[in-house]
């Protein structure tokens, strides 16, 4: 298959689903994007913006994973702004939305399979999620429900590199604590990416 990963990071929704397709990978910060490359030497890693991205490319892919930017839509980033005024208070980022409408619009339902992923919004969802594992996902497929595990979402760089499989000890001119945080669980990606391709599919839609 030919998949697209936008907003790649270091790949941890990718970590698990093997090297036998055919990967793009989309990731801004060229300095992220070079250690996904040295953890998926076969993908393909472009540099650049993944938003653009997926509207210029979108009906060339199988399957299309994105995790647009979260923190203007997350209630950890409300409490600090409302909350106790750390942050300013700003627009959510609606390329989110952007891309679900998009997606469910413009993709071929039938022969294309596609998931959108962000965090537990402050707000009621303008558009119904599935919810797996403290996230919301939007797809064109059914999830099942995961059992939830602990993320350890707050330990250190060694207990976040050995829950999610990363080791970027070596690496620098990067915040470390943050790029971990921000990978999707592995064993997460597996689960959503086996669920697209069951026999049965049904559409949330």
């Amino acid at each position: 298959m030919k998949i697209l990963n936008l907003y790649a990071g270091i790949g941890g929704n990718r970590k698990l689903w093997g090297d036998d397709h055919e990967i793009t990978a989309v990731e801004l910060n060229p300095k992220i994007a070079s250690i996904y490359q040295d953890f998926f030497p076969q993908d393909n890693v472009v540099v650049g913006d993944a938003h653009q991205y997926l509207l210029d490319h979108f009906k060339e892919f199988d399957f299309i994973w994105s995790s647009p930017p979260c923190p203007s839509h997350s209630k950890i980033n409300k409490l600090f702004t409302a909350g106790r005024g750390k942050n300013p208070i700003k627009y959510p980022d609606m390329k989110l939305y952007e891309e679900i409408l998009l997606l469910q619009n413009y993709a071929n339902q039938d022969k294309q399979k596609w998931c959108i992923e962000n965090v537990i919004s402050f707000y009621k969802p303008l558009i119904a999620p599935h919810e797996v594992d403290s996230h919301y996902y939007w797809s064109n497929f059914y999830i099942r429900p995961k059992t939830k595990k602990s993320r350890e979402h707050y330990g250190g760089e060694e207990k976040l590199g050995e829950r999610k499989g990363f080791n970027i000890s070596n690496y620098s001119g990067i915040n470390k604590i943050k790029t971990l945080r921000n990978c999707v669980e592995p064993e997460v990606g597996l689960h959503i990416f086996n669920e697209a391709f069951k026999s049965e599919v049904q559409s949330l839609f």
